[in-house]
C-alpha cells in the first residue's frame, strides 16, 4: 500500500515499548510499506498539551511517523492542527516489528528534536539513557543506539535534512 492509493485505508495501534513495559499505544493509519520503512500518521496521543520548553506538542496536532525494520531509529514529522510544520521528533529504537495490526518498537532514551527552521538541532535524554544502564546489559544494542542518534544528528545538519531519508 502506498500513500494516496484508493484502497481503504488500514489502522493499526503504534506500541512504543520501554524497558519491557508498553509506554504508550495510540491509534494510527498506515500511510505506506515498503518492506523497509512502514510509514503511519495519528493524532498527538494525548488529550493535554505538553509544553517541552523547545515546542510544544497539543491536541490537532499531526504526526508522520517513519519506522524501519533494519534502522535503529523513527522520524517524525510534527505539524500543527492548521498544518503548519513545526518540526521532526526523532526516537532512538530497536528496529520496528509490524505484525497482528500492531507497530511494535523499542524505546531507546535518545531523542533528538529538529525545529522547522532547521535551527537549533536539540539531542535529548541522553542522561535518561546513561541511567538505563543499557551500555552494561547489551553493548552492542547501546552501541546502535548512539550511532543512529549520531546519524540522525549529521542528516539534520545537512542541506538536505531528512529528505534524503523520507523522499
Amino acid at each position: 500500500m502506498s500513500a494516496g492509493s484508493a484502497e481503504a485505508e488500514t489502522e493499526l495501534t503504534v506500541v512504543l515499548v520501554k524497558a519491557g513495559k508498553t509506554k504508550i499505544s495510540y491509534p494510527a493509519t498506515l500511510l505506506a510499506d515498503n518492506g523497509t520503512r512502514v510509514t503511519v500518521r495519528a493524532p498527538w496521543a494525548s488529550p493535554r498539551v505538553r509544553d517541552f520548553g523547545f515546542i510544544r506538542f497539543e491536541p490537532g496536532d499531526v504526526f508522520t511517523e517513519h519506522y524501519w525494520r533494519e534502522a535503529w531509529f523513527a522520524v517524525k514529522e510534527v505539524r500543527g492542527g492548521a498544518g503548519e510544520l513545526k518540526g521532526w521528533y526523532c526516537d532512538v529504537t530497536r528496529p520496528a516489528v509490524l505484525r497482528d495490526g500492531e507497530l511494535v518498537v523499542e524505546d531507546l532514551d535518545l531523542d533528538l528534536w529538529v525545529p522547522a527552521d532547521r535551527s537549533g538541532v536539540l539531542r535529548l535524554d541522553e542522561d535518561e539513557f546513561e541511567e538505563s544502564g543499557l551500555a552494561g546489559r547489551d553493548p552492542q544494542a547501546a552501541g546502535a543506539a548512539v550511532a543512529a542518534l549520531d546519524e540522525l544528528e549529521r542528516l539534520a545538519r545537512t542541506p538536505e535534512g531528512f529528505a534524503g531519508l523520507l523522499g
